[in-house]
Parts: C-alpha cells; structure tokens; sequence
C-alpha cells in the first residue's frame, strides 16, 4: 500500500477537501438557473476519488477478502440488519481491508447524499446501499461506526421522503441499536467519516471526534420522532423530539428561533396530555432560546433595508407563535382545572376544592420528584432563565380565584403579544381565533369568581371583544367563522342572563323584580335568542328555506340553537297577555321541532339526548299552559 504521506495520497485528500467545499459552501452561491452546478463538480471528483482509490490500494482486498475479488463494485442490494451481528463478524475496522471498505463505503455515501440533493433518489439509493453492502464485510468498530450510524440516516430520511415510512423506521433504529451498542462496549471517540482523506497532521480532536459522532445520533433521534408522529406513535415521537432538543442544546448544535418554535409545538402535546410540568418547560425554554436570536429590527430600520426587513418580518411572527401557544397553555390549564371542580351543574363544588387543596402539598412533592426525573432543557448559561419564567406560572391545577388570575394574567400577557403580530389587516383567521382563545380565557376566569356582579362584568368584556368582529365580517368568506361567533355570543348572553337572575333573585323573589331589572334581563334574553337565530338562519339556503336534513357537523349545534330559543322566548317576562301568548307559541314550535325531527331521523337523538328529553317534557306541558292563557284572555274580554 502506498505511504500515507505520498504525493499520490495527497492528491486524493485535496481532491476531497474541494469536493466537501463545493458541496457546502460553493453551492450556496450557484445560480436559480443553475442551482446544482457545484454539486454536479463535487460529484466528479468524488468519481475521480473512487477510482483513484481502486488504484491506490489494488489487491488489498484480496489479502484478507477469502477470495473475494476487492475491484468488483457490489451489486446486491442488502436488506438492513441482514447480518445478525454486526459488532462479532467481518474485517476490523483498523485492518488494511476494513479501512479500505470504509474508504470506499464513505465515497458511495457522498455520492448518494449527492445525488439525493440533486433530486436523482434512485441514483442516490443506489450509491447509499453500495456503500451498506461495503460495510458488510466489516464489523462496527471505532474507525466505522460514523458511518455505520449516517448510511443509515440517509437511507431514512430517503424512504420517509417516498412515505415508505416503517422502511424508514428500519433504517433509523438498526442506527439508533449501533450507537447504544457501541457506547456500551466500546465508547471510544469514533473516526469521522471526514478523516478517512485527512493527512495525519490535519485530524481531528477527540473532542470534535466526540461532538459529531453525537450530533450525527442526534439526527437520528431527529429523524425517529417524524417517522413514530407519521405512525401515529404520538407518545414516542414526544420522547425522541424532546431527547432531540435535549441533545441538540447540549452540543450548542442549533438555530435559536427553529429550536424555540419546535419546543414550544412540543408543549402543546404535553398540554394534550395533562403533562403541564413539562409542557411549561418546553414554553419557558422556548422563551429563553428565542432570545438568543436576537433584537427585532426596529420599523425604521426594515423601511432601510430588506435584510433587515426579512429579519424584522421573521422574529416577530415566530415569537408571536410562541405566545400563542403560551395561550393554549393557559388555557387549558384553567379549563382543566374547572373540569375538576365543577359540580354537576357547573358551579364549583366547595367540598371538592376544600379537599384538593389538602392534597395540593402532596401533588408539590410529586412535581418536585417529576421535575428531577424529566428531561430538562438548559445549559449552565440558560437554566437559571429557563426557571426563573417557570417560577412566574404555575403547573398545578389553579383551586382559587386568585391562582386562577395569575394564570390568567399570564395568558393575557401572550394575547397582547399574539395580537401585535396577527393583526385584523391581513391576519383575519388567526385575530379571531386569539380572540376567541382571549374569550376563553375569561370565561374559565369567571368560574372562580363568586361575585356574581363582577362575574357578569367578565362575559361583558366576552361579549365586547367578539360582537364588533361577528357583525363586520363578510359572511360569504367567513360563514364557518362566523357561526362560531354567533354560537359563543349567544351563550355568552345566556350566562349574563342567568347571573343577572340570580343576582336579583337574592334581592327579591321574582314576584317582585323592579322594571329595571326586567328590562335589563329581557334585553339579554333578546340578544341571546337573537344569536341563536342568526346561527340557524346561517343554515339556510341562498332561498331563505332551512335544511331539511341537517350536516353532521353541524346537527348537535343546530338542535341545542332551537332548544335555547325555545327555552328564551318562554323565560321572557312580560305583562301583556297577547306578548306572552306569542312567546309561548314561538317556544312551543322550537321545542317541536326538536322532537319531530329526531323522530324523522332517529339517530340525531343521541347528540341531544338532554335537550331531546325536556323537549318532550315541554311539548307535553306548553299546550296545557297556553290553553290557560287563552282562557283568561277569553274570560277578561
């Protein structure tokens, strides 16, 4: 074998180092017309390599080879994982016939990373299993193990870009089982496949060795997570994603604004799940990360130049994301805090706050044994950070108004922040769906008040921030929306209603309400019945005709609409007969409708099943009660 240090040897280490700077760092400047040009150069030298390296080291497979012709390009396509054991058979990795396997493994892998870049994936799969089947004749071992691992990134990455994704899944955890392996018997800084065509002089360190033999794990843990949230392994695409940042802050191997937006799209699977300690430190890692990106250009300064406009556009949208899913975090914590408490008519039930809070010191040792057990984010220069904006939100269920406010205030905060970004003028599905999360918000806030007054005062402020929007929409581009609106508007209404009964009730029995009040409650009933009727006539054709059989989608919503107008037009109060006699009519032809048409289409019945039964109930009674209407009508003319 030629000398390492030979003239012949460093023409192919030079030959390299130009391929790798064409790949990474000319092909950044190629032209839209010619978008390949510098990759399409890498890729000759890297031919001109792979011969020169059959030259180079001719014969060498035959002296340990078993009489296996070593000049042969290999042919069969292996199926990975083949071998049993691919850490007990086959040439060392620092024999003269393994190095030159890995030599030449490593230029099919270029060429198939090179080819996959230029679109060319049969070509490129072709080059990647050649260099698979190289590798076959050796068993992993420190100076091959990288290779062993990237092959097999590639080969996962290309069968999940054709949806092939359990061939995918194959690829990628025979290369997650190789790093495990290799770290527990061996563990040693591996060779990268870069020095395979370094002189001895120009190697690495071992701990550059180490740090890219880790990020190149860390791709696959990266590229796991897609393959399991493609399977619909939800809960173990969580773990690798949230191993994946993990890893990727510990080897300082990212972008601060990509890495921040994932962490934050993890905390709302956490969310989903209940898991709100590690849902909050995915958010406040979020945060602290997005941070590092950098000051948002000032206005004046994008107006300059277009870099920084592009800069100014992107930190503001990606940190505006963020918020909102800081919102959702909010969010849910309130509504699933309210779930727990809640009696069976959805007030909160004393008894079970009294006890949960008994048990809250409890659940604090818990999260303190689950935060030492969890993965967390961080490094020496982050975590303090990163705990100082968990300090500031809890993750335990809020059992009182004033923990419920804080959450509150928090989620509050991210509305501004959202809504600064996502305007009206240019962002009209996105304002409305943080409107409605900002609705939201105070409606589960309202669960906790026992002022009844100031709970009333909270669906004001509900109402005040969706009524303008609902009504200037154009209902052409916006139904579905719309409707939402509508719906949340009328049950907004429907609350204030019930609490501004309630307050007077405590005042005076209802014999004896004040006009003002009954104004006051008649007005809220109107407006509450009036939504509910703006929804189902949304229903109806371009002709005015409601539909006879009603969508899934909208079958429940629809029935409940006629059940609440049939119920607010019989709670109306008024004094004149002739007013009362129409309500009660226009109730009873709601309530009717209900019943007739879950007896038209029987299997309606199941998404309305409470309304259904007290439909019928009032089918039952409201004649009865308008017959004796009528009577005294009849008697006092």
């Amino acid at each position: 074998m030629a000398s390492f240090n030979s003239n012949e040897w460093r023409a192919i280490c030079d030959k390299f180092t130009n391929a790798q700077n064409l790949t990474e760092i000319e092909s950044r400047n190629d032209k839209e017309n010619d978008p390949f040009r510098s990759k399409y150069k890498a890729r000759e030298l890297l031919r001109e390599i792979y011969c020169s390296l059959k030259n180079f080291e001719a014969g060498e497979g035959e002296e340990e080879g078993g009489g296996e012709s070593g000049d042969q390009r290999p042919t069969e396509q292996p199926v990975d994982g083949q071998r049993e054991d691919l850490f007990g058979q086959g040439f060392s990795g620092d024999s003269p016939a393994g190095l030159r396997a890995a030599r030449l493994g490593a230029v099919e892998y270029y060429l198939g990373v090179n080819h996959v870049d230029t679109e060319e994936l049969s070509a490129g799969q072709e080059h990647l299993m050649n260099c698979m089947k190289l590798l076959e004749r050796c068993r992993v071992s420190s100076p091959n193990v990288s290779l062993f691992i990237q092959v097999r990134n590639q080969l996962g990455i290309l069968w999940a870009g054709r949806d092939e994704t359990e061939t995918a899944q194959g690829f990628l955890e025979t290369a997650e089982s190789i790093y495990q392996r290799y770290m527990k018997e061996d563990g040693s800084p591996p060779t990268d496949m870069t020095e395979y065509f370094a002189a001895e002089e120009n190697l690495l360190t071992h701990q550059e060795r180490i740090k890219r033999f880790e990020l190149a794990y860390t791709h696959t843990m990266y590229y796991l997570a897609q393959v399991y949230k493609n399977l619909g392994q939800t809960e173990r695409a969580a773990t690798y994603c949230h191993t994946t940042l993990q890893r990727q802050l510990q080897l300082n191997q990212f972008t601060p604004m990509e890495w921040a937006l994932n962490a934050a799209t993890l905390s709302q699977y956490y969310i989903t799940k209940g898991r709100y300690m590690e849902g909050r430190h995915c958010l406040s890692a979020a945060t602290v990360i997005s941070d590092l990106a950098g000051e948002v250009p000032s206005e004046a300064a994008a107006q300059e130049n277009e870099t920084e406009s592009e800069r100014r556009e992107h930190l503001r949208q990606k940190r505006a994301e963020i918020a909102r899913c800081w919102i959702k975090y909010c969010l849910n914590l309130l509504q699933d805090a309210k779930k727990q408490l809640e009696d069976n008519i959805g007030e909160l039930d004393t008894d079970r706050q009294e006890e949960l809070k008994r048990a809250r010191r409890r659940e604090e040792e818990e999260e303190e044994k689950g935060r030492k057990s969890a993965l967390l984010f961080g490094s020496e220069d982050t975590f303090d950070s990163i705990a100082s904006i968990e300090e500031k939100v809890m993750c335990l269920f809020p059992l009182d108004f004033t923990e419920a406010r804080s959450v509150f205030l928090v989620g509050q905060n991210h509305v501004t922040q959202a809504k600064d970004y996502f305007q009206m003028d240019g962002y009209v599905t996105d304002h409305i769906e943080i409107l409605q999360d900002h609705s939201a918000l105070f409606r589960s806030l309202a669960f906790f008040e026992e002022d009844l007054e100031r709970r009333c005062k909270m669906h004001k402020r509900r109402v005040d921030m969706l009524e303008p929007i609902c009504n200037d929409l154009n209902a052409q581009y916006y139904l579905m929306i719309r409707r939402q609106l509508m719906f949340e508007l009328a049950e907004t209404y429907n609350e204030m209603m019930d609490l501004k009964l309630a307050l007077a009730n405590r005042q005076a029995d209802t014999q004896s309400l004040d006009n003002h009040t009954i104004k006051k409650f008649n007005h809220l009933c109107s407006a509450s019945a009036k939504y509910f009727q703006m929804f189902l006539d949304s229903l109806c054709s371009p002709e005015g005709k409601f539909p006879e059989r009603l969508e899934e989608e909208v079958l429940r919503p629809a029935l409940v609409a006629r059940f609440r107008v049939a119920r607010l037009h019989s709670r109306l109060i008024s004094t004149s007969p002739t007013v009362q006699l129409d309500n009660l009519n226009k109730s009873l032809e709601n309530y009717k409708y209900v019943v007739q048409y879950c007896e038209a289409n029987p299997e309606a019945g199941a998404a309305v099943e409470t309304e259904l039964e007290l439909s019928k109930e009032m089918v039952g009674l409201l004649p009865l009660k308008i017959n004796r209407l009528n009577a005294r009508m009849d008697s006092n003319n």
